[in-house]
């Protein structure tokens, strides 16, 4: 029997010799709800293993993650979450700030998830949010019940990437998350694609 792949954790079709090297400067913070962890159709992986300044922390209702908090306080940068606007907290479209380095916080949950996450974090819920504009659907059909215009974490990353301008980095996380999802069934079958 094949073990899988300690890296991208496919055991019949690994990927790795397709994870790209990206070099966007930006700062992202995949905030994963802890129903996310260890899930394999969770794509907030491929751009932690491929951003160089990518984190994972995890959401707690009541211990917020300290690592980020301290992000948050930091002056160096520009916090901007992902999440769709509301009366409250207008969506905005992205500038590239003056001498702050952006940080992205994209919520790594299911949107029934995160929508709990936003409402639950008053820390999180006033933040200012960003306005994201991708130019094309979700391509994402690993989990069931997914709602029409609704990306998954990798398709946001992508999209925020196309925004900033990395335009090349977008490309080349494109073209990993397309191998992902096109090897994934093939491999949890137990088949070489």
């Amino acid at each position: 029997m094949t073990t899988p792949c300690p890296r991208c954790g496919f055991q019949h079709n690994c990927i790795c010799h397709a994870e790209p090297t990206l070099s966007c400067p930006h700062v992202y913070v995949l905030l994963t709800h802890p129903k996310e962890m260890g899930k394999d159709t969770n794509t907030g992986q491929l751009m932690e293993r491929s951003l160089p300044h990518c984190q994972r922390q995890i959401w707690d209702r009541v211990n917020p993650p300290q690592a980020l908090l301290e992000m948050l306080d930091d002056p160096h940068y520009q916090p901007w979450l992902l999440f769709p606007g509301d009366d409250k907290v207008p969506a905005q479209p992205f500038q590239t700030p003056q001498d702050k380095t952006p940080l992205f916080i994209l919520l790594d949950a299911t949107w029934q998830e995160a929508r709990k996450m936003i409402r639950r974090s008053p820390w999180l819920a006033s933040l200012p949010r960003l306005e994201l504009s991708p130019g094309t659907g979700s391509s994402y059909a690993l989990r069931r019940n997914q709602q029409p215009g609704n990306l998954c974490t990798c398709e946001a990353g992508i999209a925020l990437l196309e925004t900033a301008g990395f335009h090349q980095d977008a490309r080349q996380l494109q073209q990993y998350f397309d191998h992902f999802t096109g090897v994934f069934h093939a491999d949890k079958s137990g088949h070489k694609k």
